[in-house]
């Protein structure tokens, strides 16, 4: 699936010709420099590599340097693949939000989630908590309750639902429409909410 890589600026609304308001969010998408293109002879798969966001060259490796100085273009920070682009690209040829998407069209957005650190079971997994407040209850109100059998099997099953760290992970939401698209701006208006905070990197498929 041919896609860009983008960056989150935020949420808003707008409201629809009915007069409905839409939630959505809008993504700065590319422009992304192609800094490889992966062949099947060479490779064993067709793809072509995005880069999108300048980096200093200080805090980039060597190795990378020469990576980016084969497609002739400035160190990158972000780096994906995508297949099925309609059009043959070269190396150091940019892709611009318009090349890819058009308005009406639904798309598949990748991001890292917010990260919320080691939470219980009531916020991570929805729990109701156990018991009631009073009748001497101390502080089981928000608790798992019971994790396990008894002697048999003397173990807690694996994937049972508790305490841990929830967030900081790679989601993908899918079926996003697409609203709008700005080329002059380089933004992509798309209904709902997409993974990550303000100021993330995002990869939108379409």
């Amino acid at each position: 699936m041919p896609g860009l890589i983008g960056r989150k600026v935020g949420m808003t609304s707008i409201y629809s010709a009915a007069g409905k308001n839409i939630p959505c969010t809008i993504i700065e998408a590319g422009p992304c420099v192609v800094t490889q293109v992966k062949t099947l002879e060479k490779d064993g798969y067709e793809a072509v590599q995005l880069g999108y966001g300048d980096r200093k060259e200080k805090r980039t490796s060597q190795a990378m340097k020469g990576h980016f100085k084969k497609a002739g273009t400035s160190p990158k920070r972000k780096l994906a693949e995508f297949k099925g682009f309609d059009q043959e690209l070269a190396l150091g040829d940019e892709v611009k939000i318009e090349d890819i998407f058009k308005e009406g069209e639904y798309v598949f957005v990748v991001g890292k989630s917010k990260g919320k650190g080691f939470q219980g079971v009531v916020k991570r997994h929805g729990f109701g908590g156990v018991g009631q407040a009073t009748h001497g209850q101390h502080n089981r109100l928000r608790a798992p309750g019971s994790i396990g059998a008894a002697s048999y099997p003397a173990r807690v099953f694996k994937g049972m639902r508790m305490a841990g760290q929830m967030g900081n992970v790679r989601v993908t939401v899918e079926n996003l429409e697409v609203l709008k698209v700005m080329p002059e701006d380089g933004l992509i208006v798309i209904k709902g909410a997409v993974p990550g905070h303000k100021g993330s990197t995002v990869l939108i498929r379409k």
